[in-house]
């Protein structure tokens, strides 16, 4: 801000104080306007940031039902199959003809486990221009928990999500059953409660997801479950 003073010789006090007023307005008058456009600019950039993160976040939002609708159709057919294997062990079933159901429904046995992408970036972006510091804090807050429900999902993913299944076992069954040999009932069961448990604990987890989600944006058509 540059304030020009006048070029001019005071002739009296009162010129003097008319002047000085003068002065001080034009100064509180930049101020002022200096930050009005930072207040404009705030706010718009505070708009911007919230536009493409509820873009981002209902997208998220999106994929995440998309997973929850298959992992429950996996989750069914391992169900499914084991109900089948249940029912043949409690009737003493003979292993021959338990081999020939599990052979008969053998595409229930996959492991199809779908997990969202949810990308950050518009948060990342918000954060490293600061304009997520300008939005208004009911908004903010739930736009903090979404992404940080993310983050949260993401690692239990990375780090969790399989500690209750056998990778190697449920692989070698997937072979025998493709390659048509008899496979151990127990032992084949426990590896399907494996997958059961994966499953359920996979869309436990996407649900609680999908509720920090559509909770940053209430009211939209796409929030609705």
């Amino acid at each position: 801000m540059h304030i020009e003073l006048p070029k001019i010789r005071l002739q009296s006090p009162k010129e003097f104080l008319k002047h000085y007023l003068m002065i001080v307005l034009s100064i509180l008058t930049a101020l002022g306007l200096e930050a009005w456009i930072e207040h404009a600019h705030h706010t718009d950039a505070a708009e911007t940031a919230s536009r493409q993160m509820s873009a981002e976040l209902r997208e998220n939002l999106a994929e995440t039902r998309d997973s929850l609708r298959q992992n429950d159709q996996s989750l069914q057919a391992v169900d499914q199959l084991d109900a089948i294997l249940t029912a043949d062990l409690r009737n003493g079933a003979p292993v021959a003809v338990i081999n020939q159901h599990l052979q008969a429904h053998r595409s229930g046995f996959r492991l199809r486990i779908n997990w969202p992408t949810l990308p950050t970036s518009a948060w990342d972006v918000a954060v490293t221009n600061h304009s997520v510091s300008w939005i208004a804090p009911g908004p903010l807050k739930k736009y903090f928990a979404a992404y940080a429900a993310q983050h949260d999902a993401a690692s239990w993913v990375q780090h969790d999500s399989l500690l209750s299944l056998d990778i190697r076992q449920q692989i070698n069954f997937s072979t025998d059953l493709d390659m048509n040999r008899p496979v151990d009932p127990q032992a084949f069961q426990y590896t399907l409660r494996q997958m059961k448990i994966t499953l359920t604990s996979m869309n436990n987890n996407l649900r609680a997801l999908e509720k920090h989600l559509a909770d940053a944006m209430p009211g939209d058509d796409h929030a609705a479950g």
